[in-house]
């Protein structure tokens, strides 16, 4: 559908964490490592906090009541980009914590980008500053994964 309201896109993005987090969890108990256990629990915890944090936006007395009705217009695919949608389906590796640490970014960095694209697409301010502040808050999110997984090196 080409016309989209911005609670779309949250709705959308507050369920692909969620299904990241199954995954990391799925790939927690398949995993023989206890240390790669650790890694996948901690990040599956991270998506479902940011699902959540997502799914804050409609509670009552939220300041962004105006912003999710708005409508945007968007001629490709929605949501974009479709890479999100094969990363939620695809198996996270259980014993390989690398490969678990690059499909967390992976998945923060393009959720990051389509955050901004919305951002410099947006129409009015309050739906520009809005999808800033998830891009942002995508870029802190990197840096702490990345700090996280540092320590868990260290075990």
């Amino acid at each position: 559908m080409r016309y989209n309201q911005v609670k779309d896109l949250v709705v959308w993005a507050a369920d692909f964490h969620q299904r990241m987090a199954q995954q990391f969890e799925e790939a927690a108990r398949k995993s023989d490592s206890e240390r790669a256990s650790m890694v996948l629990d901690y990040l599956a915890g991270r998506e479902k906090r940011m699902g959540k944090g997502l799914e804050s936006v409609f509670d009552d007395g939220s300041d962004h009541t105006d912003v999710l009705e708005t409508w945007f217009d968007d001629p490709t695919d929605f949501p974009q980009p479709p890479v999100l949608v094969q990363m939620a389906e695809q198996a996270v590796a259980h014993d390989d914590i690398d490969a678990a640490m690059k499909t967390a970014l992976s998945a923060n960095n393009t959720l990051k980008a389509m955050y901004e694209y919305r951002a410099e697409k947006s129409v009015i301010e309050p739906e520009q500053a809005f999808f800033g502040s998830l891009a942002e808050g995508h870029e802190s999110e990197a840096r702490q994964i990345v700090t996280h997984l540092e320590e868990f090196s260290d075990l």
